[in-house]
This record gives C-alpha cells, structure tokens and sequence, in this order.
C-alpha cells in the first residue's frame, strides 16, 4: 500500500475516533427522557477575550443549548453560566446576548460569578433544581464533567439529567479528536479529584 491511502486511512481512523468518544461522552451519565413538563437547559461559558460579542466556541454553545430545548415542554429556561475574566462583560451574558440574537424569547437567568466548571454546577443548583429535567450544554466531554460534578454535590438532581443535543455526527469533525483528546485527561483528572474528595469525606465521618 502507498504512503498516501495509509495517511487518508489515519485520518479516517482519528475522526471515526473522535466522532465515538464525543457520541459517548455525549450519552454519560445521563437519561434519553424522562417524564417531565419543565425543563433549565445550563449552557456552560468558555472564556471570551472581547467583551462585545461571544466567540466562536460561545456562540457554537448557544446553538446546541437551543437546539437542546425541547418545545412539548410546558416550561424550559436556558441558564447561563460564566464570569467576566479579563473581559468587561461576563460569558454569561454574552451567552444570553446571543440566544436572543438567535431568536430565543423564553426565560433566561444567568450566573456571572462561576470561575471553573466545578463553579458552574454549584452556581447554577439554586437556578435548575425546580426544573424535572435538567440539560447541560458544551462539548460533550466537557458537559459530561459538569453532570459528573452534579452527581457529586447533588446525587438527588444528577437523577434528573438528560442528554442535550450537542453532539451531531460529522459537525465541526477536524477538532474533534483534539477535543477528545484534551477531554479524556481532563475527566481523568477530575476523577481522581473527586475519589480523594469521597476518600476524604469518608474518613471525616465517624463510624457507627
């Protein structure tokens, strides 16, 4: 076999690669449904150096947090969710500018304060934890880690997790595999962070 079919079958292989973990990751520690009439859709911000317009990664955010919204609901709300940074305005807000942009009309309530992922989830409990369903929306290895860390702090909502829709098959697939990439590690590290956490925890709690 020449050289070039053996490049073409790599590339072929590392986006077939990428394309599976992030279907996974999108399906982690989630339901497909549940029985529910209201819905808080948290899109996760990501850091915005200008502090006029979301991003590019932002506004990808914000589409798959709409396309997330499940309209036979009788309630949804988008939450979101980031602080300033270095910019004048926080990602929150930026992520709410764009929704409407996009012509979203519904409910929005915003957290500006969260700084980290581990942040977001807890700042946005007091938002979603009226809802029956609740939605995460990132990439999906980074929004698997927001749900992971939900059913750390609070295992009673992570029972009301369902999947949004930001995965689709072949949508921005040359990123892909670095995305998984980078998101493997980090839910490893994450991991092993909230085991000590547990480790810990068990050792503060006095035996019967």
């Amino acid at each position: 076999m020449t050289r070039k079919p053996l490049v073409v079958l790599g590339i072929l292989g590392l986006a077939a690669w990428g394309e599976f973990v992030h279907w996974r990751a999108s399906r982690a520690h989630a339901h497909e449904r549940l029985p529910a009439r209201s819905e808080a859709v948290v899109v996760l911000g990501y850091r915005n150096a200008r502090g006029d317009r979301a991003n590019a990664l932002n506004r990808w955010r914000v589409r798959a947090a709409l396309r997330s919204i499940d309209p036979t609901l009788a309630s949804s709300i988008l939450v979101c969710s980031g602080a300033s940074g270095s910019a004048s305005v926080s990602e929150a807000a930026l992520l709410a500018c764009y929704a409407v942009e996009r012509g979203f009309t519904g409910t929005v309530k915003l957290d500006e304060e969260s700084r980290s992922t581990w942040q977001n989830v807890e700042n946005v409990i007091p938002l979603i934890e009226d809802a029956d369903q609740i939605k995460f929306v990132s990439n999906p290895l980074h929004a698997q880690k927001a749900r992971l860390y939900l059913r750390h702090q609070r295992p009673d909502l992570a029972d009301r997790l369902v999947r949004a829709a930001d995965y689709r098959l072949g949508e921005a697939w040359p990123i892909k595999p670095l995305f998984a990439l980078y998101g493997l590690r980090d839910l490893a590290r994450s991991e092993r962070s909230l085991a000590g956490k547990r480790q810990l925890r068990a050792r503060a709690t006095p035996s019967e």
